[in-house]
């Protein structure tokens, strides 16, 4: 396959552009056009910080990038077991990719339990790198191996390298003053080390980033540091490691501009404070710890000197009516959870739906029901944003594609949010939360306009010649009531859930005022703006892919093999799943096949069904991870030829 081909499908398997002798002359170096390595072992063994700093240095590099961070949901299970596996996956190229990869070409296996909770993931002729001080007999038995796989010849098929992680690690560090234990700990920054010599990854900003993370314990700083230099040295010189690998920086993938490595927390982080200071108003997050979601409660009680006030709740219904608090008191009213949490703010959001104020409800979706898979990724969600409230409460639900699209996204809901007066739902979910990719930092120019004129004077004149204020007097445009901020004279106003009488707002009970107000709030949802649904078919396909949310990526991996293997296919993505785009009915009536995959039993599906009356076809996944693109790819091909 040439190297152009490979770009266009997105092969899991890396294409060898060319073989070359370092210049000492000792060991090859050969060039490749991509390659995806996972990173497993214990939870405590540090996969997801080796995994981040790789990453750190693959993204300053310049390649494109895509990561899975997998971990269990216990906070320490029990070592050397399945359930405790953690891993971290990095596809990373010199072109544009989509993925973190469907089979990794490197697997890193910290013991006998990483290994054989990956090894069904790996091609043929992958490269698996092992820490054989690891794999005694009760390790390996614990895990249900009769024998040492390394012994028994059940990974023939690949290309192993033996080494002894652990031995080398407590070597390296014999001059510090360290317990064995404690040096034993610092294994993972050899096996960063090595990988990072094998790659030919920058080295300086790891340093860095270790003096400073340790710079309170000097020589737990140093300790890690030698063991991260111990690894890259011990590739250099090491037989077992004939060959190194280059990927060149993906200079053509990206838009010129300043790039960082982002996450979808920290991206959707930043545009929350970006929307803040964009409508000129405070931010406040009401929020209670929970997975998926609890970093975006981090990172913004990092950014007090931009107006950003958090308030760590005692429960998920405390967050959503302290940040509804807020938003009537003028403020840019945040509250973030994920599924469960959700559940126990419905009232309150219900309430916001009535009070019709601003308020920016983050549901950083997971794996359910109730507690479910807190650390794993699901988009099921969706319905219960949709109608999870009593009566007729209407709100918009907005969706991110990608990590990096988190900023955007956030930017969106918060325009809606502020410009029709509403709650509105912005569904991420843990694979964008986690997994990361590079990221243009916009310039302020590119940033929407958010400002918003608070009401501040008498709007309406009675019978009898008075003026007063009129809480629910609606723009003609928008349909959104003045928002008034307490205190200001004049402007006071009752506020509730009980029905609000059209325009002046005083309690009713009036069977036709409450009919009204209900068409009225469902009036303004619909009539939000929203753009049009762009279609990307090239060929005039029969075939319509229509997704939604994180499932993107993988779509998009996919329709791009269909593609370069001569198919026709369309794909459409949705940001905006209530309201719909004005266009999307006539965009589906094109095409004689819509197949709509989802993270979930088919959400996305039945409400096209519904609303379109066309017969979509799902495909479904729930098992806690994201789409495999080949897996997707076939799923699709089955439905054009079908």
């Amino acid at each position: 396959m040439t190297s152009q081909a490979s770009r266009t499908a997105e092969q899991a398997d890396e294409t060898l552009l060319s073989e070359q002798r370092d210049p000492a002359g000792s060991k090859s170096v050969r060039r490749l056009d991509r390659v995806i390595i996972r990173f497993a072992g214990d939870s405590g063994d540090g996969m997801q910080l080796t995994g981040d700093r790789f990453t750190s240095e693959t993204a300053s590099f310049g390649n494109d990038l895509s990561t899975l961070p997998n971990f269990p949901a216990e906070i320490r299970a029990p070592a050397g077991t399945l359930p405790g596996v953690s891993s971290f996956q990095l596809h990373f190229a010199d072109h544009d990719i989509l993925t973190p990869g469907d089979a990794p070409n490197v697997l890193v296996a910290m013991n006998p339990a990483a290994l054989k909770a990956n090894i069904a993931d790996l091609p043929r002729g992958a490269e698996i790198i092992v820490d054989t001080d690891e794999f005694t007999r009760r390790a390996v038995q614990k895990v249900g191996y009769q024998a040492s796989p390394l012994e028994d010849g059940s990974l023939e098929g690949y290309s192993v390298h033996q080494v002894p992680l652990t031995t080398l690690t407590v070597e390296a560090l014999k001059e510090f003053d360290l317990s064995r234990k404690e040096a034993e700990r610092s294994k993972n920054m050899f096996a960063l080390g090595l990988l990072s010599w094998m790659y030919h990854r920058p080295t300086e900003g790891t340093e860095r980033f270790l003096k400073a993370k340790f710079a309170k314990r000097p020589q737990i700083a140093e300790a890690n540091l030698a063991a991260f230099r111990a690894g890259w040295n011990f590739g250099e010189t090491t037989e077992d490691f004939a060959v190194s690998y280059e990927i060149a920086p993906a200079v053509t993938a990206f838009p010129a501009g300043v790039y960082r490595n982002i996450s979808g927390n920290l991206a959707l982080s930043y545009g929350l404070v970006a929307a803040s200071r964009q409508a000129g108003l405070p931010l406040f997050l009401g929020s209670y710890p929970i997975t998926p979601a609890s970093d975006i409660l981090h990172e913004l009680s990092r950014h007090k000197n931009f107006g950003v006030r958090t308030f760590q709740a005692e429960d998920e219904i405390a967050g959503v009516g302290a940040a509804l608090g807020a938003a009537f008191g003028g403020a840019l009213g945040v509250t973030t959870t994920s599924g469960p949490g959700v559940a126990l703010k419905a009232e309150t959001i219900g309430l916001a739906v009535s009070m019709e104020l601003p308020l920016l409800v983050v549901d950083i979706q997971r794996g359910g029901p109730s507690t479910g898979l807190p650390t794993k990724t699901e988009q099921a969600d969706l319905l219960q944003a949709m109608f999870g409230r009593n009566g007729e409460a209407p709100v918009p639900v907005v969706a991110p594609c990608t990590p990096a699209d988190c900023f955007d996204a956030a930017l969106e809901a918060a325009r809606i949010a502020l410009t029709y007066r509403t709650p509105v739902f912005l569904l991420s979910d843990g694979y964008l939360a986690n997994g990361s990719e590079p990221w243009r930092i916009p310039d302020l120019a590119e940033l929407p306009d958010l400002r918003v004129e608070f009401a501040r004077e008498r709007n309406h004149t009675l019978a009898d010649g008075q003026e007063v204020f009129w809480p629910y007097k609606r723009d003609p445009r928008t349909l959104a009531r003045p928002w008034a901020v307490p205190g200001t004279p004049g402007l006071e106003h009752r506020i509730g859930g009980i029905e609000k009488q059209d325009g002046s707002g005083e309690i009713s009970y009036a069977p036709a005022n409450h009919d009204f107000m209900v068409r009225t709030r469902q009036a303004k949802i619909d009539g939000i703006e929203v753009a049009d649904l762009t279609v990307d078919d090239p060929d005039g396909a029969r075939t319509l892919v229509l997704g939604w949310g994180s499932t993107y990526g993988p779509i998009t991996a996919a329709v791009r093999r269909l593609r370069a293997a001569g198919e026709a296919v369309a794909q459409a993505h949705l940001r905006h799943l209530n309201p719909f785009p004005a266009n999307l009915g006539d965009v589906l009536a094109r095409y004689e096949r819509v197949v709509v995959p989802e993270m979930n039993l088919g959400q996305l599906a039945t409400l096209v069904r519904a609303r379109y009356l066309v017969d979509v076809h799902s495909y479904n996944q729930v098992n806690g991870m994201p789409f495999k693109a080949e897996q997707l790819a076939t799923a699709l091909k089955e439905a054009i030829d079908g």
